[in-house]
């Protein structure tokens, strides 16, 4: 049975993390909102939230299937994604759909060009990621989209609320190991624009989060693939 508590031992370096990935970027006015796919509803729901607000006309959900995604969305993320905001109250046609990624990078990719076809050509994009994703989603963007006014949100929640909608604190902690991860390796590989150098609290963190086990989602060889 998933652990749905932080163990004490590691607490505070996951809050380390945590805490880092959180650009605290404020949500403003923006053309286009792209909520990035993954395995759970948090995205779609801090999307039609803004969209409520009134920060933006046009959405775009993106993103195929991963095998931890399948069961959730058997038609894709994007499509459930899409599904779940028309459900909260947003007009079906303020939603394009890219249903073809399987990484950031193509995320960013495919949904700059489905806004193309239809004739969309922003000037400023608000991504809505999951919050571990926040630094690398958007350093991703600046590498795809470097001309674009960007912001990058997740829905504001405290990490032991959000280890409650997932449900399996473990699982919670290796993505934010493997994000970690992946700020400094995407950076070197050039998937990613460069991350200033990573804070000493928080290079330290991960070396011990790594070390007391938490691995599943670290990146063992040097292709560009997404937690």
């Amino acid at each position: 049975m998933p652990n749905v508590m932080i163990p004490a031992a590691v607490r505070e370096d996951v809050e380390t993390l945590w805490v880092f990935h959180d650009l605290q970027h404020e949500p403003r006015p923006v053309d286009v909102c792209i909520g990035l796919g993954g395995h759970d509803l948090g995205v779609a729901d801090y999307t039609a939230d803004l969209y409520h607000e009134g920060l933006f006309p046009r959405i775009v959900f993106t993103g195929a299937n991963a095998p931890t995604t399948i069961d959730a969305f058997p038609q894709g993320e994007a499509l459930g994604y899409r599904d779940h905001a028309i459900a909260r109250g947003v007009p079906a046609e303020a939603v394009l759909v890219e249903p073809a990624a399987t990484n950031t990078s193509e995320n960013l990719e495919y949904s700059r060009k489905v806004l193309a076809e239809h004739r969309v050509e922003p000037a400023s994009v608000l991504l809505v990621s999951h919050p571990y994703q926040q630094r690398r989603a958007f350093a991703t963007a600046q590498m795809v989209w470097p001309d674009i006014d960007l912001l990058c949100v997740s829905r504001p929640m405290a990490l032991d609320a959000y280890v409650g909608t997932i449900g399996d604190a473990d699982r919670v902690v290796d993505m934010l190991v493997g994000e970690t991860q992946r700020l400094t390796l995407y950076a070197e590989l050039g998937f990613i624009s460069h991350e200033e150098d990573m804070p000493a609290e928080v290079v330290a963190a991960f070396d011990r989060l790594v070390a007391a086990g938490y691995t599943s989602r670290l990146v063992e060889d040097r292709r560009p693939i997404d937690v």
